[in-house]
């Protein structure tokens, strides 16, 4: 079965900064659907159309077409009784954006004094990625993963 809009693809991926140092790889096989539902980067899912079982891809990304720019205005240094005791670097915290209303997520990157930064950019935001992928599985989407938008089951969204 080719990879076409409502399918749905289960792969293996690494990605690399510009200097061909890997960031990033699968532990587990993903699964995604296929056909514009925002659930991986466009390019990756272009260069994936058609694809079969078996098939490898790799794709060179500018950080605009990866994971954005760096937004230096989503670092913020907040005061450390603002958060929970036992904060530190590498938790997570939900915050809403003022201007959009929208939910950013923060990570904790420095914990000092009375001072907590955190940074609401993506970990590889700002970078070339080059990603690789392999097709391990393609199926058809079951009505109700269309109707949600999103895998279900094995390696996918479980309710």
């Amino acid at each position: 079965m080719q990879i076409a809009k409502n399918s749905v693809v289960t792969l293996t991926y690494e990605m690399y900064d510009a200097e061909g140092n890997q960031i990033d790889k699968t532990e587990e096989p993903i699964a995604y659907l296929h056909g514009g539902y925002d659930n991986i980067l466009p390019l990756v899912e272009e260069a994936l159309h058609g694809k079969v079982l078996g098939d490898s891809i790799e794709v060179t990304m500018s950080a605009d077409d990866a994971f954005g720019e760096f937004d230096p205005e989503l670092v913020r240094e907040e005061e450390k009784d603002s958060f929970p005791p036992e904060v530190a670097v590498g938790m997570m915290f939900e915050a809403d954006d003022p201007e959009t209303g929208e939910v950013i997520l923060f990570r904790v990157t420095e914990v000092e004094g009375n001072r907590v930064t955190v940074d609401g950019n993506h970990p590889f935001a700002g970078m070339n990625i080059r990603f690789a992928a392999k097709v391990i599985g393609v199926r058809e989407a079951s009505a109700e993963e269309l109707a949600h938008g999103h895998v279900h089951g094995e390696h996918g969204h479980h309710h």
